[in-house]
């Protein structure tokens, strides 16, 4: 039996990879550091993009079961929370192939590690984490560290799904200046029952709400009981600690935006967490490649993104269709097919990085720009808006 390709990293990209290239008819073996699977995190919005590879995968009916469908995104001022556009997300599945959807971390998670555990083509081991790897005419020999010890494994290839901070990228590109660089925000994120937060905040909705020098993203989850949060906060680099793991009460938090003037019920919601995780918010320089021969890069492992279009999972879903259509279309060696995934993937990737950052900049607008900011998405309403982003979606 020919060796696998191995994908560092069990999380959505990596699964999504392992999926892809099993459709491809590609033998993938998962491998995942942590002992146990389990996601990070609380909500994850996946745009049609995303959602029309899921499906080709084969998930819809269970991400069907898995997610919520909102039916609508309200951009509003966070002054006072008049809402400057409402974004119709009704006829989206018509208008893009998929709708726009809504899952707890664990439970996208949990859809496509089950999908990879009953695929023949694809196999998932915890507790291996891989280390150093070298080339070889048969693909890629490398040294996998398990809690029995070091193994070695020959693969067809290796893929480096494994997240901001990848060990995969670190080896493949050891140089000081390619290390995470502090983005100037901080993302405070919590999971809040939801009637704890006030009435009008509670429905099947997605919420923007625009501050200066700061955004607050909420939007229901499951069956609506729960209220993903995420409050996003410009702060210096010196008040910041990568392996941080702060929080803070919501009164606490909420304190912070004191200067800014925030709407009360935006003060109601923040206040009903009781514990705020602390979570700074990181870059990595773009890359002018990320393929050396049998060996490649995928999701944050590749191009890490703010989250500022939610695009971050949905880019790595993509990186994965790319990686299975690429032997698909070519049936071509490991070295190959991850050449032309790149060659395919790379632009549209860093297009969405670069738009992601000025996402940011424009939620986060003061004074007289952000009085034309607000003007200008009243101006376009909803149906302006959504074009304004059609270029992530569309086929």
């Amino acid at each position: 039996m020919s060796a696998p390709i191995i994908i560092a990293g069990a999380g959505i990209g990596g699964l999504a990879a392992a999926l892809s290239l099993a459709r491809a008819g590609k033998r993938a073996l998962v491998l995942e550091r942590a002992t146990r699977i389990e996601e990070v995190g609380a909500g994850l919005q996946i745009a049609p993009n995303a959602g029309r590879i899921l499906a080709k995968l084969g998930l819809e009916p269970a991400l069907a079961a898995a997610a919520l469908e909102p039916s609508a995104i309200n951009i509003r001022r966070g002054r006072d929370g008049a809402v400057l556009a409402r974004l119709d997300l009704s006829d989206a599945r018509s208008r893009w192939g998929a709708p726009f959807r809504l899952f707890h971390r664990a439970d996208l998670q949990g859809v496509l590690l089950q999908a990879a555990l009953e695929n023949p083509h694809t196999h998932v081991r915890a507790g291996a984490r891989v280390g150093d790897f070298e080339a070889n005419p048969r693909g890629v020999r490398m040294r996998v560290h398990t809690q029995e010890g070091v193994e070695e494994i020959e693969a067809a290839g290796l893929i480096g799904a494994d997240g901001l901070r990848s060990s995969v990228r670190g080896h493949l590109l050891p140089f000081e200046r390619d290390a995470p660089v502090y983005s100037g925000c901080v993302a405070w994120r919590a999971t809040l029952p939801a009637d704890r937060v006030p009435a009008a905040l509670r429905g099947r909705e997605s919420n923007l709400w625009l501050m200066p020098g700061a955004h607050v993203v909420h939007y229901p989850l499951r069956d609506a009981s729960l209220i993903n949060a995420v409050v996003i906060i410009e702060e210096p680099p010196e008040a910041e600690d990568a392996h941080s793991s702060l929080s803070l009460a919501g009164g606490e938090l909420a304190r912070r935006f004191t200067p800014r003037r925030i709407a009360p019920e935006m003060r109601e919601l923040i206040e009903a967490g009781d514990s705020w995780r602390h979570w700074p918010l990181f870059a990595r320089p773009a890359l002018k490649q990320w393929t050396r021969g049998p060996v490649t890069l995928l999701g944050d492992a590749a191009h890490p993104m703010v989250p500022f279009l939610a695009q971050g999972a949905a880019q790595a879903i993509e990186d994965a269709d790319a990686l299975g259509e690429a032997f698909l279309r070519l049936g071509a060696t490991v070295d190959a097919a991850f050449a032309a995934y790149e060659g395919v993937r790379i632009s549209r990737a860093e297009q969405v990085v670069r738009a992601s950052r000025r996402q940011g900049a424009y939620f986060h607008l003061s004074g007289l720009p952000a009085v034309a900011r607000d003007l200008a998405i009243r101006a376009l309403g909803g149906p302006g808006m959504l074009k304004r982003n059609a270029w992530l979606y569309r086929a």
